[in-house]
């Protein structure tokens, strides 16, 4: 069970970068030729050394911080039209994945209480 989590939140985690940066840059930026909005995914770098080694702080602390990013999908699927709306629905998908799967992840590694 641990080994699943940890591959769905990898692969949600790594997903969800090349996402963003298809979005910002290729499929539907906000500008023509791509927009600096692609810069939305470097925060996605910072967690993913330590969920791809499995420590567990890196797990609860992604767990708020693809709050954000699902935040921002449930905004622009709404407020968008086309290939915007449905990246937008794949990016609140993909962050909803990765939030269940952290949080089971720490939940399950966590230290009993002895």
């Amino acid at each position: 069970m641990i080994r699943a989590l940890y591959l769905t939140a990898c692969s949600s985690l790594i997903a969800l970068i090349f996402l963003c940066l298809a979005w910002e840059l290729r499929l539907a930026p906000v500008q023509p030729g791509g927009s600096w909005l692609a810069l939305k995914a470097l925060p996605l770098l910072a967690p993913l050394f330590g969920i791809l080694h499995g420590r567990r702080y890196s797990y609860q602390w992604a767990a708020m911080l693809i709050l954000l990013y699902f935040t921002e999908g449930i905004v622009r699927a709404t407020t968008e039209k086309g290939i915007g709306q449905w990246l937008a629905i794949a990016e609140t998908v993909l962050s909803l994945i990765f939030f269940f799967a952290t949080v089971s992840y720490a939940r399950l590694t966590r230290p009993s209480a002895g």
